[in-house]
């Protein structure tokens, strides 16, 4: 694993979050809306913000046409958004833990378990490179 990739990942990742955790709490606490509500709103424009960073800057994945790997990457969101969505559902209604908490511990564990894997192998890879199969892009 190339760290500087892992960690402009990670600088995208947090400039996803802000825009994921930002639109949530203006949801619920501005227009008082249903969390779990708030939690895919937020979530679709985190990934939105997310992709366009690591295409052109994390990942510099300029190499495949934009929708190839934007059809890859709305597969990789709709998992993570299910999990996102169900996750905080869970652990907020499971364990009685405040709403923006449970984003916080299910959002990590997406993002470390799913997400960065999956970006890394699948959505930006740059496939068959000298007989091998799903290159990572290293930068």
């Amino acid at each position: 694993m190339s760290i500087k990739t892992f960690s402009k990942a990670g600088v995208s990742a947090i400039a996803a979050t802000v825009v994921d955790f930002g639109t949530l709490t203006v949801w619920v606490e501005v227009f008082h809306g249903f969390y779990p509500y708030g939690v895919a709103l937020g979530a679709f424009l985190g990934a939105v913000t997310n992709f366009l960073i690591n295409r052109y800057w994390a990942f510099d994945a300029r190499h495949a046409p934009i929708h190839h790997q934007a059809l890859r990457y709305v597969l990789v969101s709709v998992g993570s958004l299910a999990l996102n969505t169900g996750g905080v559902y869970a652990v907020t209604e499971l364990t009685g833990l405040f709403y923006l908490k449970s984003k916080i511990l299910v959002a990590i564990a997406v993002a470390l378990f799913f997400n960065y894997p999956l970006q890394r192998y699948f959505v930006y890879s740059k496939g068959i490179i000298n007989g091998k199969r799903d290159q990572p892009v290293t930068t």
